[in-house]
């Protein structure tokens, strides 16, 4: 039986980041996994979408390319979305060769097929199926001093949206399907929607929006849900808020989708219904309750450096709860796995416990969405006396050079202090500029601080600098 210091169980960005960290620290480790190194966000999510939203971006560029001073003298190209999806599951195969090569490079043993925990540090490994329909590993079991579940999520399923899997569907298949449909009602305007709404759309398929919250993406700024909106209704895609899908009738050729609206019910015949009404925590069949861990709803209960109520049995990433993103996964993993290596006598600090209210979340449609910390109207309703900063695009020269001036970037101050509250851009580049908004609130520097940091002309990145000096009423370029 080989024994560890660490076992993971998943090998998504949570569990392979984690698995990576622990032997940096001088701990033996495995992973175990039972479909494809790198899970969910690696081969059918973060990355593969990403792929599809920049071709989707192409084909926007393409049916505006005159604006760039180009003479389309020929027809215009169209996209073969057999060819784009071929294009996102190379980008993907890719990336998990990559993991491949880091587990091997970072002496972690991988242990293909489906974890059971079985107490006392013990793990039984089986066979399994992987996303193509291939087995995968073989039956053997692993001890392991401490073990970790990045387990990850599934997409949610609710009872008017019964997933089958080609008229009603879930983000795996609609990145995966090799047919595209001519007419798709999403349900959910979250990050998952807009984003296929996004793909969809540009790919030549009628969208339609459906969010039983009153604006799309509903967990950013007001100001950033306004903006989002004007842009997908400028584009094309309609858009249906305070509405509440109550049935999807799949029984004919099509889907027939009943909503319900402030102005009473209405249907949409389409021939796909894409659900991204959010995710659920992976918690069942592979022994949770055997062992006694302690969980609810798709959410396995830990402290501050996910340890469970078992000893020595931990958890990281979506099966802990929200926010659901690789990245504060990945952080996750490595707070765990360092306080076990200092528990351990291998670090000679305990590591900090994240701040939540310091995660970025990014959606990366066009216009790009991306935030974090308070929203104007949560740091008011915190209490906090704000100062509200606000640069456009529209008065960016970088922004004017690459043909898009969608958006701008907003910023919270605390009056009193100085504090940097909160962020929130949406525009091209967003999920990257708001990187240092990010570090500004780690590093507690202050809004005047970041109004006099030189920044780089010219680059979209200097709409940071004048919404901060805006804040505090001095922009220069607006």
């Amino acid at each position: 039986m080989a024994t560890y210091d660490v076992i993971v169980i998943g090998s998504g960005p949570g569990g392979y980041e984690t698995a990576i960290r622990a032997h940096q620290l001088g701990l033996s480790v495995a992973i175990v996994e039972k479909d494809k190194l790198g899970g969910v966000c690696l081969n059918v999510g973060c990355i593969p979408t990403k792929a599809l939203l920049k071709s989707a971006e192409v084909a926007s560029m393409m049916s505006h390319i005159e604006d760039y001073g180009f003479s389309a003298t020929g027809p215009t190209p169209t996209p073969d979305w057999g060819e784009v999806v071929k294009r996102s599951r190379g980008v993907a195969n890719k990336m998990n060769g990559g993991v491949g090569f880091l587990m091997k490079k970072n002496k972690v043993d991988v242990h293909m097929g489906k974890a059971t925990l079985l107490g006392g540090g013990k793990v039984k490994v089986e066979p399994s199926t992987d996303m193509d329909g291939k087995e995968v590993g073989q039956a053997e079991t692993l001890e392991g001093k401490h073990i970790i579940i990045a387990t990850g999520a599934r997409a949610r399923e609710i009872p008017p949206l019964p997933l089958d899997g080609k008229k009603v569907i879930a983000y795996r298949e609609a990145m995966m399907q090799t047919e595209r449909p001519e007419k798709m009602v999403i349900v959910g305007a979250g990050a998952i929607g807009v984003e296929f709404a996004y793909v969809y759309h540009n790919m030549g398929t009628e969208v339609t929006i459906i969010e039983v919250q009153d604006r799309l993406v509903p967990v950013e700024d007001r100001d950033v849900s306004k903006e989002l909106t004007r842009a997908y209704k400028k584009m094309g895609v309609k858009v249906m808020t305070d509405a509440q899908v109550q049935s999807v009738d799949t029984s004919g050729d099509g889907c027939v989708v009943t909503v319900k609206t402030k102005k009473g019910e209405e249907t949409i015949e389409c021939d796909q219904v894409l659900s991204a009404v959010g995710v659920v925590g992976n918690t069942e069949g592979f022994g949770l309750d055997d062992i006694g861990v302690k969980h609810e709803r798709g959410q396995i209960a830990v402290d501050e450096f996910y340890r469970t109520n078992v000893p020595n049995v931990y958890a990281i990433g979506d099966v802990v709860g929200g926010p659901w993103l690789a990245h504060v996964a990945s952080h996750e993993g490595v707070v765990c796995v360092e306080a076990i290596a200092h528990a351990e006598g291998k670090l000679d600090h305990a590591p900090h416990a994240i701040d939540y209210n310091n995660v970025p979340g990014c959606t990366y449609c066009l216009p790009e969405v991306a935030s974090v910390g308070y929203t104007e109207e949560a740091a008011k309703e915190a209490g906090y006396d704000v100062l509200v900063g606000k640069f456009p695009f529209a008065a960016s020269g970088k922004a004017a050079a690459i043909g898009d001036q969608t958006g701008f970037v907003k910023v919270i101050v605390d009056k009193k202090y100085g504090e940097v509250l909160g962020g929130h851009i949406i525009g091209r580049n967003a999920t990257e500029m708001i990187a240092e908004i990010v570090t500004a609130r780690a590093l507690e520097t202050t809004a005047h601080e970041v109004a006099e940091a030189m920044h780089p002309h010219p680059t979209l990145s200097e709409a940071v600098m004048e919404a901060f000096r805006d804040a505090h009423g001095w922009a220069i370029n607006a």
